[in-house]
């Protein structure tokens, strides 16, 4: 017998659903009640990409249960503007249930800025994009009133904006957010860690010798090898043997002592993979022959069979990656604040490691990572790394105790202000008498234990906590008694440490920052970002496939930049 699912594989979500469920449609009135109750599951879950109703398989399943095909203009039109309607009351009815929040703000220096909502039940829910009308506008003053008026109108169910516990923004100083905390106590502001560790390259770059040496001679062997027909020809020959295939060696503009060290990376990796068929080339007779008139060629056959540069270039490449690795990884996991200072622990040990294999000065290294680190480095890093119950310590006497003797002396004392600012003036001496309580007691070994449990992470394979609410729910029921420090915990261990979430397509942001847009224009725009975006943050899908769903929906449709309306753009927002 023929098994549907056995076709399922490059069948597109929509139908996937159809043949896992495995459901037999006879009739015609079977198939239009079944392919009306899909539909109508797609509307609801956002379960697939807009852009599935441009299967082929999709099409030819609506064509053999007699239904007509999806048009765009249906999409783009009425049921953009329920869907619209429909995201925004669910995402407003997340606000309203939320008792506080954390504003994310990506793409500061960007055309257009995202504004997401990190809320403690381990769910985000897009907020708005914002153009940015010129680099210009990007000024802490801007920055500031762009987020507050992002916070109040989130707030804006219960009229106290005191429910946004604080902003995790990327490519903003510090100092913009502390001051933005001075002026609203109870907020805790923070830098994205993946801006800062992705920073940490360009320091390396800058202070390190080790990354200009190894970055100026693999642009000497790039450059000589691309410009010079007949050593090209011989490396080519041995590139087919090793790769099946030939290149040239890209090649980075220098400086490479700081700035984007991205395109230097790259070259990096190319010279690495292109090692063998480089050593063979010089080896060639033909090479040999080169050498007696060219110094050049002299240079470069030495610098190839030379053991130390190869070294040079392999530790610069294996740090790099090493941090690279690190940040995509954040990317994806989205750490909370209180898994900051565990992560940058272990980045120390990775340099130190790192140090000890390359022979490389370990002191000059690891200066530059605490450079890094303190410019990142907030009170909330320690305070929620105390809190969470995910980072308690057995002891010998078997009880759970919060990590104190990981902190040094500065870091206890920035977990006492930080409690005393987050807390009325009249909880201050309450809040940290509970603290000394809480220190020396603890939590209940059976609590505890539950809340630590890991589990595999189904697509890795990794050891994952198997319920990230665990740690505020335990304060919210267990430790209920620490009635101070408990307002504390629950605000501080749900903020994220990053700001990624939702990234605008380049379609996206060519629709929202059109010259000469109408308004509703901008505001139809405005809608299918917002249902987009929150479709994939509900799923936790961050592909590409959105550039698909503008294409789609703009396709044949020249006047969609260029109509007429009243639509204000800033409704796309809750």
């Amino acid at each position: 017998m023929h098994r549907p699912d056995a076709e399922a594989a490059d069948h597109p979500p929509f139908l996937k659903k159809t043949y896992r469920e495995g459901v037999q449609i006879h009739s015609t009135s079977q198939r239009m009640n079944h392919i009306a109750h899909q539909r109508k599951l797609q509307k609801s879950s956002g379960s697939a990409s807009l852009s599935a109703v441009e299967h082929p398989k999709l099409k030819n399943f609506l064509r053999q249960v007699g239904l007509p095909e999806i048009s765009r203009a249906d999409l783009a039109g009425a049921r953009l503007d329920a869907r619209f309607a429909e995201a925004r009351a669910d995402a407003t009815a997340c606000f309203r249930e939320a008792r506080f929040f954390q504003l994310a703000a990506d793409g500061l220096r960007e055309q257009v800025i995202t504004l997401s909502v990190n809320l403690p039940n381990d769910t985000s829910v897009f907020h708005r994009a914002v153009p940015m009308p010129a680099p210009a506008s990007a000024s802490p003053d801007y920055a500031q009133e762009l987020f507050l008026d992002a916070a109040s109108s989130v707030s804006a169910s219960s009229g106290d904006i005191r429910h946004c516990a604080g902003v995790i923004a990327d490519r903003f100083g510090s100092k913009t957010l502390r001051d933005l905390e001075t002026k609203h106590h109870w907020m805790v502001n923070l830098t994205c860690q993946v801006h800062g560790l992705s920073r940490l390259v360009s320091d390396m770059a800058r202070e390190l010798p080790l990354f200009n040496n190894a970055a100026s001679n693999c642009a000497k062997i790039a450059s000589y090898f691309n410009t010079t027909p007949s050593v090209r020809a011989l490396l080519h020959k041995h590139q087919v043997q090793e790769h099946g295939h030939a290149f040239l060696l890209p090649i980075a503009a220098p400086p490479y002592n700081g700035g984007e060290f991205a395109a230097a990376f790259v070259m990096l990796e190319s010279i690495l993979t292109s090692a063998r068929p480089l050593q063979l080339a010089v080896l060639e007779e033909s090479y040999k022959v080169v050498c007696i008139d060219d110094p050049a060629a002299r240079e470069i056959a030495a610098m190839v069979q030379n053991v130390a540069f190869w070294t040079e270039v392999e530790a610069t490449h294996s740090v790099v990656k090493m941090i690279m690795d690190l940040v995509k990884e954040m990317e994806t996991e989205r750490p909370l604040v209180g898994q900051c200072l565990p992560l940058w622990e272990d980045l120390r040990g990775k340099v130190r490691g790192w140090c000890r294999k390359f022979s490389v000065e370990e002191a000059t290294a690891m200066n530059v990572v605490e450079r890094r680190f303190r410019k990142n480095y907030h009170p909330a890093w320690s305070a929620a790394f105390i809190l969470d119950p995910l980072y308690l310590i057995k002891d010998a006497g078997r009880r759970y105790l919060p990590p104190f003797n990981y902190l040094t002396p500065e870091q206890e004392k920035d977990v006492d202000r930080l409690i005393t600012r987050l807390v009325s003036p009249e909880e201050a001496h309450l809040a940290l008498m509970e603290l000394m309580k809480w220190r020396s007691e603890g939590l209940d070994p059976l609590y505890a234990q539950a809340v630590q449990v890991r589990q595999p992470d189904p697509s890795t394979g990794k050891m994952k906590i198997a319920n990230k609410q665990s740690s505020r729910l335990v304060w919210e029921t267990c430790l209920s008694e620490f009635k101070s420090l408990g307002k504390v915990a629950v605000r501080l261990i749900f903020l994220h440490a990053t700001a990624k979430g939702f990234k605008c397509t380049p379609s996206m942001t060519r629709w929202l920052t059109a010259p000469g847009s109408s308004a509703g224009s901008i505001g139809r725009a405005h809608r299918l970002v917002f249902i987009a975006a929150n479709s994939k943050l509900e799923r936790r899908d961050f592909s590409n496939d959105d550039d698909k769903d503008v294409e789609l929906l703009t396709e044949g449709d020249d006047d969609m930049l260029t109509e007429t309306g009243n639509v204000d753009p800033s409704s796309s927002s809750v």
